[in-house]
């Protein structure tokens, strides 16, 4: 399956094609590629293709793209209030549900990747610690030093290192 920045693959029930979106500066640019209008999936990503270059070559219409992803740590919209950690419910094979912090990152434009840590099997707070943890480990491997150590984390890091001197 060939790969191009900002082409996508759609195939679901009825909608079979390749569609481009191109953001800039607030404003999102898309459109579909039918398979069945255009002649099957190759013909579909070439027009796609020649669609995104013809964006991206009007400069006058689309201003250039940013020159590095976003960085976001905190979100209030977000209910944990750190953004890529979320409290939901997952349900196990059985269908039994359970509560759980899950995790979200994306090591790469296009790709999500995540986990979950379970609040019944390590506690409200460790669960979310854990998820915190976790999420700085992978922001740090993708972004390396330009992804700051999160307030939230200095803060856990400094009730660890109590809780760590009431223990001994």
């Amino acid at each position: 399956m060939p790969r191009a920045k900002g082409i996508i693959r759609i195939d679901s029930d009825s909608t079979h094609g390749w569609q481009v979106r191109v953001y800039r500066h607030g404003r999102t640019y898309s459109r579909l590629f039918s398979d069945r209008k255009l002649g099957g999936p190759e013909p579909a990503f070439d027009a796609a293709l020649a669609y995104r270059e013809t964006l991206e070559s009007e400069v006058d219409q689309l201003p250039p793209p940013a020159p590095r992803r976003r960085l976001v740590h905190r979100n209030r919209n977000n209910s944990t209030g750190v953004v890529g950690i979320s409290r939901t419910t997952k349900r196990d094979r059985r269908g039994v549900p359970h509560e759980v912090y899950a995790v979200s990152w994306s090591p790469e434009p296009g790709v999500a990747r995540g986990t979950s840590f379970s609040i019944r099997r390590y506690g409200e707070d460790t669960a979310f610690r854990l998820a915190c943890k976790l999420r700085w480990e992978r922001m740090k491997a993708i972004y390396g030093d330009r992804y700051e150590v999160p307030s939230y984390l200095d803060l856990y890091r400094q009730k660890e290192a109590v809780d760590t001197r009431a223990v001994s």
